[in-house]
């Protein structure tokens, strides 16, 4: 998945000014404890995180 996609897909999910606020705030156990920001400036990768976040909140299953 690319970076833009995960984005794409965070902002239809949680709106456009509430993706970027969640994503530097909630902590993902499934992220070791980091927040989205933070393990994507870790490298971890945006399949990944976004396979996290969809464990922690209702995503639409289009979206997953």
């Amino acid at each position: 998945m690319r970076l833009t996609d995960f984005w794409s897909r965070m902002h239809r999910h949680f709106g456009e000014a509430y993706a970027e606020s969640w994503a530097k705030d909630y902590v993902i156990a499934a992220l070791d404890g980091r927040t989205v920001e933070q393990a994507l400036a870790d490298g971890v990768g945006a399949k990944q995180v976004w396979r996290a976040v969809c464990t922690v909140v209702d995503v639409d299953p289009k979206l997953r």
